[in-house]
């Protein structure tokens, strides 16, 4: 460890060895687990970048931080460990922060590690280089925010930011690294003795036995009871106590959209394909990891059954979550059941006894009926084979390649790219299903897509807009140089929602949502050795993901898509006010 050096003399002097920030900070890493870092290196943190390399720690470089801050974000929520991205100074900072923010809303477990300069001439404005008084920034937009300034506090630094990133309702969290501590050097053996392995980073919170009874006799007596699966159900892992709840009540479930795959899609009590029935027929609901934001309306609504844009629909909740403060957020929760959800839905299992009733026939079978109803209209609608392709006929090929591949991993993002690959695409495991979750930010697709192959190496399918993929889509060579097995396709339609709109004015200029005509994003993966496709029907876009599949080679798909085929703002149209309606 670190460099020798002449030290004292003395049955009391200390070793000669010393170490320095640099080891210290991969040492402590280490220690707790965490073997790989997403980042792009610079001032003052490239030495730093190959040193962790040397040390055995894989480090992937991107070409822009805010996607190796994507990919430290999803890491963490694949494997209940912080995610590590690393950035430089200021600008680099400031690229990070975007996906330290999206983190922190998601409730992703991420360490934004950032080089910066010395706190004296931050503090008088003297004007170093990249000078900014980065935690100071930082603290408002993420979970906690700590800044080391000497060697000896090094293990100190990243136990807590580790505790801090996973403990409780989890989140993002910015250690700051002024450049100087890096070369501070100590003695090895005092060194070693400082870092900390965290013990039981994010310990289980046992839920209260009166709200576990209070939850239960109120799901007892519910008629037309619903249960909602958030991702949060899908991060903790606690897939066979979940399932194992679900089927011993017979209670309906709802996943959202990260949740799905923690019982398949296809399950009998999987009410996905009636969304917009049971919401507001049920009569209790339940949830699970999930939060009542926008994504559910607020639970208001006409979603719910409410006669107006904020009318409650008279539904009676119980929220599982890990923090009390969710709890009557946007309604009141009659029955919160605070603590891990492990613990709650074990809680919840031993609560519901052997002779719980499961529910009437007539709520299940009005269900099953709707179900039926829907899957035969969109059995219908993925049927037709349009010319151009169209969402649907094209997204009929990607259901075909998951349900052959269940192990792969699919990322999402894009308006109505992701809308309708929400409701088409089926899953079968969890935590196979990545998206834009709760920010609903545009970006992730590439960071996700190199952090999910690099985690579980398996194949990855990202599924783009063409509009989205702008965001990252320079990533494309990273993923060729680290010869990921990751297929992009890109629903290519000409621009934002589509390729169709006209400049009001005349003139030269396109329209702002217009795209250049027949781009060929395939020739970009080309150009760094990856594989290529255009494809222009179903049968072409088939053939070319099942070879990519297979190979696991690098590609990209430039799957033509109908210009005409998208609606703006996808299924969020009431939240622009000027969209343009079909």
């Amino acid at each position: 460890m670190g460099s020798v050096e002449p030290q004292v003399s003395g049955a009391n002097a200390p070793s000669q060895e010393t170490t320095d920030g640099f080891h210290l900070i991969i040492d402590a890493l280490k220690l707790n687990g965490i073997d790989t870092i997403f980042g792009l290196p610079g001032i003052p943190i490239t030495d730093f970048a190959r040193k962790a390399q040397a040390e055995g720690m894989r480090v992937i470089s991107f070409r822009h931080e805010q996607n190796a801050g994507n990919a430290a974000a999803i890491a963490g929520f694949m494997t209940q460990k912080p995610g590590i991205c690393l950035t430089v100074s200021a600008p680099g900072f400031l690229n990070g922060l975007t996906a330290l923010t999206n983190a922190t809303t998601n409730c992703f477990p991420m360490i934004l590690i950032s080089g910066s300069s010395e706190r004296e001439i931050v503090d008088l404005q003297q004007g170093d280089y990249e000078e900014m008084d980065q935690l100071a920034i930082a603290k408002p937009l993420c979970k906690a925010a700590f800044r080391v300034l000497h060697a000896e506090d090094i293990g100190v630094g990243i136990a807590r930011a580790i505790r801090a990133a996973v403990s409780g309702r989890p989140g993002g969290v910015y250690l700051d690294l002024p450049a100087k501590l890096f070369a501070q050097s100590m003695d090895a053996v005092e060194g070693r003795k400082s870092l900390i392995k965290v013990v039981d980073p994010a310990p289980q919170q046992i839920p209260g036995g009166d709200a576990v009874k209070r939850a239960v006799d109120l799901l007892r007596g519910a008629k037309k009871p619903l249960i909602v699966l958030g991702k949060g159900a899908a991060y903790v892992q606690a897939d066979a106590s979940i399932r194992s709840f679900i089927e011993k009540t017979g209670i309906p479930y709802l996943p959202m959209s990260m949740a799905k795959g923690l019982l398949p899609d296809t399950h009998e009590l999987c009410a996905s394909a009636a969304r917009s029935f049971v919401l507001p027929e049920a009569d209790v609901v339940m949830l699970i990891g999930a939060r009542l934001n926008w994504l559910l309306s607020h639970g208001k609504g006409k979603t719910w059954g409410g006669k107006g844009s904020k009318a409650w629909g008279g539904q009676r909740f119980i929220q599982v979550d890990i923090s009390p403060q969710e709890a009557d957020s946007n309604v009141a929760i009659e029955a919160p059941l605070v603590g891990d959800i492990g613990s709650c839905v074990s809680a919840l299992l031993a609560g519901i006894g052997s002779n719980w009733a499961r529910p009437a026939a007539d709520w299940t079978g009005a269900i099953a009926e709707r179900k039926e109803k829907n899957i035969a209209k969109m059995a219908e609608t993925l049927a037709k084979d349009p010319v151009p392709m169209n969402f649907h006929s094209a997204l009929n090929v990607v259901r075909d390649i998951i349900k052959a591949n269940p192990d792969a991993i699919l990322v999402n993002e894009g308006a109505n790219a992701l809308d309708f690959t929400r409701s088409i695409v089926d899953m079968y495991k969890p935590r196979k299903r990545l998206d834009v979750g709760t920010w609903g930010i545009m970006g992730i697709g590439m960071g996700f897509s190199v952090a999910a192959a690099v985690v579980s190496g398996q194949p990855v399918i990202a599924i783009e807009g063409d509009s989205a993929f702008g965001f990252s889509g320079m990533e494309v060579e990273t993923i060729c140089r680290y010869n990921l097995p990751v297929c992009v396709v890109i629903f290519n339609n000409n621009g934002v929602y589509g390729g169709t709109d006209v400049n009001p004015a005349g003139g030269t200029d396109v329209a702002p949502t217009v795209f250049v005509k027949g781009a060929r994003y395939d020739k970009l993966m080309e150009a760094f050795g990856g594989v290529g496709v255009h494809a222009t029907t179903p049968a072409e876009l088939r053939t070319a993901m099942e070879e990519a599949v297979r190979s696991k080679k690098p590609t990209l798909i430039n799957a033509v898509i109908d210009e005409t085929a998208g609606t703006e703002s996808g299924r969020i149209t009431s939240l622009n006010p000027g969209a343009k309606k079909k």
